[in-house]
């Protein structure tokens, strides 16, 4: 069950890990990349709560934010 409701958000976050990532340069101030992460914590928690935490995690992705390795927990 926690597959099928995370497959269409995996399929949007990889979407954009091959049409658009490409041809922007490289911002993300963390590793792994804010989109990796976002895909791991689905994986790992499901919906709701890898959800909150890829948006945390979008959220601090800037130049007031943190940065360095910062693994799904």
């Amino acid at each position: 069950m926690k597959k099928i409701l995370i497959a269409p958000f995996v399929f949007l976050v990889r979407a954009y890990q091959l049409l658009i990532s490409p041809y922007t340069p490289a911002t993300c101030r963390y590793s792994p990349t804010c989109s990796t992460y976002t895909i791991e914590a689905l994986k790992k928690h499901g919906l709701f709560k890898g959800g909150w935490l890829a948006i945390k995690r979008i959220f601090s992705c800037n130049p007031w934010g943190g940065k360095g390795y910062d693994p799904v927990p």
